[in-house]
């Protein structure tokens, strides 16, 4: 019997932690894959790719497609979502993998007049564009009972007083790049919720944290620098296979609110992300398809 074939999408899968986990996934031989994935570069990300074919694994086996997308750009994202949707026709979208980030802050005002909402940089990409993806790749995401692993950081625990989001987030704040990273991460988290509650019962959706990966790129925007010595670091494969852990698990706990996997494995207990678990909040961070492209003059 033929194995099936399973569908990724993906974003920021072109370097760090998430060209690891497609090259981990490509590299196993249980499952052929599809993958869809979403790069700003996309001749250097299909030569990276490329290069990994010639030893790594079976181009015969899995199917890889690499169209642009520069989450900074909401037009963009559109984009991206209806080439996905026409590449998968009538296939199943098995996994929703949204793994960019930035660490960009706010202290200059490269970001002032870029978005008619006011907003930094990083929000729209740690945030809102990966949002409005999901929100038009939702009708394929129901039809293929899809899950949906949004990759999260245990820095959304700085986040003390969510009163000033409103202002943190938007350009020319002021705001350090550590600072905005741990706030838009947390309004991700926000929307992993807000998405749980929506597609209750027709999508699964797992927030899942690598745990401290030096050696990423992430800090590039912030200069955050983070090394192997630092208590708890771990490699770049360990970090990825951290986050595969969130495409498998099925023993998701009782609570529907506790949908957070920590990079040891475990289900964190919802006292550590509780102020995330305010549906007011959730709801005022996660406007629907219609108000962003209202707002943002996408329609």
């Amino acid at each position: 019997m033929a194995t099936i074939t399973k569908t990724v999408v993906a974003t920021g899968a072109s370097s760090g932690l998430g060209f690891e986990a497609i090259k981990q996934l490509l590299s196993q031989q249980a499952t052929p894959y599809r993958f869809i994935l979403g790069a700003r570069d996309v001749t250097r990300t299909r030569a990276a790719f490329d290069k990994l074919a010639e030893s790594e694994y079976d181009r015969s086996k899995h199917d890889l497609t690499i169209f642009p997308l520069e989450l900074s750009d909401l037009k963009g994202t559109k984009s991206f979502a209806q080439k996905t949707l026409e590449k998968l026709a009538d296939n199943k979208l098995d996994y929703l993998f949204l793994n960019a980030g930035i660490t960009d802050g706010t202290e200059s005002d490269k970001d002032k007049g870029k978005y008619k909402g006011g907003w930094c940089e990083a929000y729209v990409v740690n945030h809102l564009s990966q949002h409005y993806l999901t929100h038009l790749l939702r009708e394929k995401l129901v039809a293929s009972k899809a899950r949906i692993v949004v990759v999260s950081s245990g820095a959304i625990r700085r986040v003390d007083d969510t009163s000033v989001l409103d202002t943190h987030l938007k350009a020319g704040s002021g705001i350090s790049g550590f600072d905005i990273y741990s706030e838009s991460k947390f309004v991700q988290l926000l929307g992993a919720h807000w998405w749980r509650r929506q597609l209750a019962g027709q999508c699964q959706v797992v927030a899942v944290s690598p745990g401290l990966i030096p050696n990423t790129g992430i800090g590039r925007g912030s200069g955050m620098k983070l090394t192997m010595d630092m208590p708890d670091a771990k490699t770049v494969p360990e970090g990825a296979a951290s986050l595969l852990r969130a495409f498998t698990r099925d023993d998701f706990p009782e609570d529907p609110e506790q949908i957070f996997l920590t990079s040891w494995g475990e289900w964190w207990s919802k006292d550590v992300y509780g102020k995330s678990l305010d549906k007011a909040l959730q709801d005022k961070w996660c406007p629907s398809k219609e108000k962003i492209e209202q707002e943002e003059g996408l329609e």
